[in-house]
């Protein structure tokens, strides 16, 4: 249904789209998730054609969308699109808001645009609103009504643009239980959402953006449970990270102890967990530093909000050698000391580093 080719898009100077590629195939739902600013509803309104692409390919059911004997209106009759701040003509009622696309463009009476309104209507639960205005309804119910207008046009195609971020939290549920029932239903959609867990059990693809690219896309299981990358692994577990370069024995241990102690207390982390943390560090420094004199030491501390968890990654250089094996510290009560505050330690080689992953209990 929706073929894109090295499309690219620019603002200027500013780089928003580099190189995306895309396959989308008929009756997927495709949800499209990242940071903000990564040009996410700009790909769909690339897609749309609201915005020209600077470079790159746009296929919609094997037309061309880019080719100047492009047809665009009659293709946005198939591909309708929600957008945040729903659009609706204030000065319509409701019923009108649905039927005035369908008589004008469609070429249909007012008598069958207006019982197709009805059935459309009812199945999103809002029969009753028909005759009222947009400024008679709430958040929830002006987006629902977005959507039933996209639906009399009786389109192939749905894009949603973080249809949910202008909402109040309890007005959320009853537009994604409408999004829920197109799906079903088999309609193809792509939907820029910020809705992790509406994504996770709707969708059959998601699709990571950063930089301007697809940074990694797989099925919701893939993405949420098992991300290869490091920037989508950090986005879906919300971590939130510092990190230190030291590259000689002569570094400052107070500002770094300083900044681990504001770090934890931004997290929030329980008392117990810093009082850990601190003993850790210190011991892994002292057993760190003789390598520094030829060598550099790059610590992460991270914490996942997701997972509630803690995480230490120490990456150093040098020949294939791990600093922590039990084998090679001279003092065993170190050793011992750390196993005990750490639900599991991991070594790795990687990219010519020496790379050790501890988990804080």
């Amino acid at each position: 249904m929706i073929k894109v080719e090295h499309l690219s898009k620019k603002f200027g100077n500013l780089v928003v789209l580099r190189d995306v590629n895309i396959e989308i195939r008929e009756g997927e739902v495709i949800s499209v998730i990242g940071p903000s600013g990564t040009g996410k509803s700009t790909l769909l309104r690339c897609i749309n054609l609201l915005e020209r692409p600077s470079g790159g390919s746009i296929f919609i059911d094997g037309i061309d969308m880019l080719d100047s004997k492009t047809d665009v209106p009659k293709i946005r009759q198939k591909m309708n699109m929600v957008f945040q701040s729903f659009n609706l003509f204030a000065h319509l009622s409701v019923i009108d808001n649905l039927t005035i696309a369908p008589i004008k463009l469609l070429g249909k009476g007012k008598k069958e645009a207006e019982e197709k309104a009805l059935g459309i209507l009812t199945m999103v639960g809002l029969a009753e609103k028909a005759c009222n205005f947009p400024d008679e309804l709430s958040g929830g119910q002006k987006q629902r009504v977005a959507i039933a207008r996209c639906l009399a046009m009786d389109p192939e195609i749905i894009l949603f643009d973080e249809p949910t971020s202008s909402l109040d939290p309890t007005m959320v549920s009853e537009v994604l239980s409408v999004i829920r029932r197109l799906a079903k239903d088999g309609m193809t959609m792509v939907i820029v959402t910020h809705e992790m867990d509406f994504a996770r059990d709707l969708s059959n693809r998601v699709l990571y953006m950063d930089e301007g690219i697809i940074y990694e896309e797989g099925t919701p299981e893939q993405i949420f449970d098992n991300p290869q990358k490091e920037k989508t692994r950090g986005f879906i577990n919300r971590i939130r990270s510092i990190n230190y370069h030291i590259t000689s024995p002569r570094y400052d241990p107070h500002t770094m102890s300083a900044e681990i102690e504001a770090f934890c207390e931004k997290q929030i982390l329980p008392l117990k967990t810093r009082q850990n943390l601190r003993l850790i560090v210190e011991e892994l420094l002292r057993i760190y530093t003789p390598f520094l004199e030829s060598t550099f030491l790059d610590i992460t501390l991270a914490y996942s909000e997701k997972k509630q968890s803690v995480e230490l990654v120490l990456e150093s250089g040098g020949d294939g050698v791990n600093p922590l094996d039990k084998n090679l510290l001279p003092d065993k009560s170190a050793e011992s000391a750390i196993w005990a505050m750490m639900r599991g330690i991991e070594y790795q080689r990687v990219n010519g580093k020496n790379r050790v992953t501890l988990l804080l209990q």
